[in-house]
């Protein structure tokens, strides 16, 4: 039986499959949706640095998602969430 990654718990069960065929699983005790052996990437520190770099270099999203090798969507929401908290600039 799987330990739900949150609280522990061994009571888990089969829940579904996600979109890549992997089968997810539930925690009785918490309600976690998982899977067994996770594939995402975590993106560390230091290449979040080389994407704000290559973002000041004026480089494709798609370029730089290929050059650093990170999901473009997932680029894409990086960089809304970064600019999102720059104020407009007024020009006149």
């Amino acid at each position: 039986m799987l330990l739900c990654p949150s609280c522990s718990a061994s009571h888990t069960v089969k829940n579904g499959r996600i979109h890549n065929g992997k089968q997810r699983f539930k925690c009785y005790e918490c309600g976690r949706q998982f899977v067994e052996h996770p594939e995402k990437k975590m993106i560390d520190s230091a290449t979040r640095e080389l994407i704000d770099r290559l973002l000041l270099e004026r480089i494709s999203l798609a370029g730089i998602a290929r050059a650093v090798q990170v999901c473009e969507v997932w680029l894409q929401s990086y960089v809304n969430e970064k600019y999102a908290g720059v104020p407009p600039r007024r020009f006149g």
